[in-house]
C-alpha cells in the first residue's frame, strides 16, 4: 500500500511500487485528464504537480509519492474557475485538446511562482510541452491574460 494526497484527497493505493504514477491516476483512482502523451517525459501532456513541482508522472513511480502531494488537472480547480481555465477558454487555445491539461499544469506552477511574468519566462518554461497542433501563441496569451485577470 501507498499512501499519498491527490486533490486534498489522502489516498491508499494497492500497486506495485514500480508503477508509473500516470497509471495510478488514471487506472486506480479514475481521475483522466491527465494524459499519456511520450511515456518517456519528453511532451509534458502528463504533467502533474508533487508538492507543488511540475513533474511528469509518466516516469515518476508510485512509490516516489508516498506521503507527498499530488494535484492533477482536476484538483485545480473543482469548476473550471481557476484563472488559467478560464483564460483558456477566452482565448480559444484548446484544437484537439489532448496537451492541454499538462500545459495548464505546467503554466500554473509558473504563476505560483512568478505571477507576473514576462513573455520570455514564459516561453522558457513552457519549453518542453509539446502541443501538436501548434496553438503556442495561444497558449502565451492565455498565461498573459491569466496573469492579468488571476
Amino acid at each position: 500500500m501507498t499512501t499519498f494526497t491527490i486533490n486534498g484527497r489522502a489516498v491508499d493505493v494497492d500497486a506495485a511500487p514500480d508503477t508509473p504514477l500516470l497509471w495510478v491516476i488514471r487506472e486506480h483512482l479514475k481521475l483522466t485528464g491527465t494524459k499519456f502523451g511520450c511515456g518517456i517525459a519528453q511532451c509534458g501532456a502528463c504533467t502533474v504537480h508533487i508538492d507543488g513541482e511540475p513533474t511528469r508522472c509518466c516516469v515518476t513511480w508510485l512509490e516516489d509519492v508516498e506521503g507527498r502531494q499530488v494535484t492533477t488537472i482536476e484538483g485545480l480547480s473543482s469548476d473550471a474557475s481557476h484563472p488559467l481555465q478560464k483564460a483558456w477558454v477566452a482565448e480559444q487555445v484548446p484544437q484537439c485538446g489532448y496537451c492541454q491539461s499538462g500545459q495548464i499544469m505546467q503554466a500554473a506552477a509558473l504563476l505560483d511562482s512568478t505571477p507576473n511574468p514576462t513573455r520570455e519566462q514564459i516561453v522558457e518554461h513552457m519549453d518542453g510541452n509539446i502541443c501538436r497542433c501548434g496553438t503556442y501563441i495561444r497558449i502565451i496569451s492565455a498565461i498573459q491574460r491569466a496573469a492579468r485577470e488571476g
